[in-house]
Protein backbone atom coordinates (compact mmCIF):
# COMPACT_ATOMS: atom_id res chain seq x y z
CA UNK A 1 0.00 0.00 0.00
CA UNK A 2 1.90 3.55 -0.92
CA UNK A 3 2.09 5.48 1.56
CA UNK A 4 3.86 8.84 1.64
CA UNK A 5 3.92 12.74 1.93
CA UNK A 6 3.68 15.21 -1.15
CA UNK A 7 6.91 17.11 0.04
CA UNK A 8 8.80 13.69 -0.29
CA UNK A 9 7.96 13.77 -4.24
CA UNK A 10 9.02 15.51 -7.33
CA UNK A 11 7.84 19.09 -8.12
CA UNK A 12 7.78 19.41 -11.68
CA UNK A 13 7.12 22.28 -13.72
CA UNK A 14 4.09 22.23 -15.95
CA UNK A 15 5.44 21.93 -19.21
CA UNK A 16 2.74 23.64 -21.13
CA UNK A 17 3.36 27.57 -22.94
CA UNK A 18 0.01 28.22 -22.01
CA UNK A 19 0.71 27.83 -18.15
CA UNK A 20 2.56 29.93 -16.38
CA UNK A 21 4.34 29.41 -12.43
CA UNK A 22 2.56 26.27 -12.77
CA UNK A 23 3.65 22.58 -10.88
CA UNK A 24 2.46 19.16 -10.38
CA UNK A 25 3.35 16.25 -7.80
CA UNK A 26 1.99 12.97 -8.51
CA UNK A 27 0.48 11.08 -5.37
CA UNK A 28 -1.18 8.28 -6.63
CA UNK A 29 -1.33 6.54 -10.74
CA UNK A 30 -0.52 3.45 -12.14
CA UNK A 31 2.78 3.24 -10.68
CA UNK A 32 1.39 3.09 -7.00
CA UNK A 33 -1.40 0.59 -8.65
CA UNK A 34 -4.10 2.81 -9.52
CA UNK A 35 -4.51 1.61 -13.10
CA UNK A 36 -7.53 4.00 -14.34
CA UNK A 37 -6.88 7.53 -12.71
CA UNK A 38 -4.32 9.73 -11.34
CA UNK A 39 -4.40 11.66 -8.50
CA UNK A 40 -2.04 14.66 -8.64
CA UNK A 41 -1.56 17.93 -6.65
CA UNK A 42 -0.63 21.37 -8.32
CA UNK A 43 0.52 24.56 -7.11
CA UNK A 44 0.50 27.52 -8.69
CA UNK A 45 2.35 30.72 -7.58
CA UNK A 46 1.09 34.30 -7.20
CA UNK A 47 0.16 35.50 -10.47
CA UNK A 48 0.44 31.62 -11.85
CA UNK A 49 -1.91 29.87 -14.03
CA UNK A 50 -2.86 26.56 -15.77
CA UNK A 51 -3.59 26.46 -19.71
CA UNK A 52 -7.19 27.40 -20.52
CA UNK A 53 -8.11 23.96 -22.24
CA UNK A 54 -10.60 21.51 -22.42
CA UNK A 55 -10.46 17.91 -23.19
CA UNK A 56 -12.53 14.35 -23.57
CA UNK A 57 -12.61 13.84 -19.87
CA UNK A 58 -13.14 14.97 -16.88
CA UNK A 59 -11.99 15.73 -13.78
CA UNK A 60 -12.34 16.32 -10.48
CA UNK A 61 -10.33 18.92 -8.10
CA UNK A 62 -10.12 19.99 -4.37
CA UNK A 63 -8.62 23.57 -3.39
CA UNK A 64 -5.94 22.40 -0.37
CA UNK A 65 -4.64 26.01 0.55
CA UNK A 66 -5.27 29.74 -1.12
CA UNK A 67 -7.71 31.22 -3.05
CA UNK A 68 -7.84 31.59 -7.03
CA UNK A 69 -10.75 31.52 -9.61
CA UNK A 70 -11.94 28.66 -11.81
CA UNK A 71 -13.06 29.82 -15.65
CA UNK A 72 -15.74 26.99 -15.80
CA UNK A 73 -19.18 27.18 -18.17
CA UNK A 74 -17.98 30.88 -19.23
CA UNK A 75 -17.59 32.01 -15.95
CA UNK A 76 -14.69 33.20 -13.32
CA UNK A 77 -15.48 30.79 -10.67
CA UNK A 78 -13.89 32.24 -7.11
CA UNK A 79 -12.62 29.53 -5.41
CA UNK A 80 -10.34 29.28 -1.94
CA UNK A 81 -9.16 26.34 0.54
CA UNK A 82 -12.40 24.02 0.83
CA UNK A 83 -13.82 24.38 -2.12
CA UNK A 84 -14.22 21.90 -4.99
CA UNK A 85 -15.27 21.13 -8.50
CA UNK A 86 -16.03 19.10 -11.21
CA UNK A 87 -15.18 19.60 -14.58
CA UNK A 88 -17.29 17.80 -17.42
CA UNK A 89 -15.53 15.97 -20.51
CA UNK A 90 -14.98 19.17 -23.48
CA UNK A 91 -15.56 22.14 -21.14
CA UNK A 92 -13.20 24.78 -21.46
CA UNK A 93 -12.00 25.63 -18.26
CA UNK A 94 -8.39 27.00 -16.13
CA UNK A 95 -7.49 27.59 -12.76
CA UNK A 96 -5.52 30.82 -12.17
CA UNK A 97 -3.86 31.99 -8.57
CA UNK A 98 -5.18 35.78 -8.26
CA UNK A 99 -3.16 36.13 -4.68
CA UNK A 100 0.07 36.73 -3.18
CA UNK A 101 0.38 33.63 -1.81
CA UNK A 102 0.47 29.55 -3.37
CA UNK A 103 -2.79 28.40 -4.71
CA UNK A 104 -2.99 23.93 -4.19
CA UNK A 105 -5.34 21.85 -5.11
CA UNK A 106 -6.07 17.91 -5.62
CA UNK A 107 -7.27 16.85 -9.63
CA UNK A 108 -7.92 13.27 -10.56
CA UNK A 109 -8.23 12.29 -14.05
CA UNK A 110 -8.29 9.02 -15.69
CA UNK A 111 -5.27 7.89 -16.37
CA UNK A 112 -5.48 9.17 -20.39
CA UNK A 113 -5.72 12.63 -19.16
CA UNK A 114 -2.17 12.40 -17.03
CA UNK A 115 1.21 13.42 -19.52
Amino acid sequence: MPLGHVEELENKVVNNPLADKAKMRVLVGEKEGWDNHVMRVFELEPNGFTPRHQHPWPHINYIIEGEGTLFLNGVENEIKAGSYAYVPSNELHQFQNKSNTVLKFICIVPTEGHK
